[in-house]
C-alpha cells in the first residue's frame, strides 16, 4: 500500500464531479437549443445535421453521468480504504485513479467537441 495524500485524492474526485454536473447542465441547455431548432423550417441535410447531433448530446450525457457515478464509487472506496488501512489506500486504487482522470479528459475532449459542432450547426440554420 501506498502512503498519499488523501484529501488530495478526494478533492480531485470532488472537482471532477462538479465540473461534470456542470457539463450535464450545459448539454441539456444545449439540448433545448436544438429543440428549437427543430421548429425551423430545415432542408434534408440539416435534418440528418440535427437529429446527428441530438444523438451525440444524448450519448455524451450518458457518458457524463457514467462517469460521474464511477467517480462517486471511486471516491467512496478510497473513504473505505482510508478507514480500514491506517490512512493508505492501495496502489490499485492510485492506478484507478489514474484511470478515472484520463477518462475525464478525454470526455472533456470530446465534449469540447461537440460543443463546437453544436454551436455551429446551431449559428448556421
Amino acid at each position: 500500500m501506498v502512503q498519499t495524500d488523501i484529501s488530495q485524492l478526494s478533492r480531485e474526485c470532488n472537482e471532477w464531479r462538479e465540473r461534470l454536473h456542470s457539463y450535464r447542465d450545459e448539454f441539456n441547455q444545449l439540448q433545448r437549443r436544438l429543440q428549437q431548432a427543430a421548429s425551423k423550417s430545415l432542408s434534408k441535410q440539416q435534418q440528418a445535421d440535427l437529429e446527428h447531433c441530438q444523438n451525440q448530446l444524448h450519448i455524451q450525457l450518458i457518458n457524463i453521468h457514467d462517469l460521474k457515478q464511477s467517480v462517486k464509487a471511486h471516491d467512496k472506496q478510497i473513504q473505505f480504504e482510508v478507514s480500514g488501512n491506517d490512512g493508505h489506500v492501495s496502489d490499485d486504487t492510485l492506478a484507478y485513479h489514474e484511470h478515472l482522470y484520463e477518462d475525464y479528459q478525454h470526455l472533456e475532449q470530446t465534449l469540447s467537441d461537440l460543443r463546437h459542432e453544436v454551436n455551429s450547426f446551431i449559428g448556421n440554420i
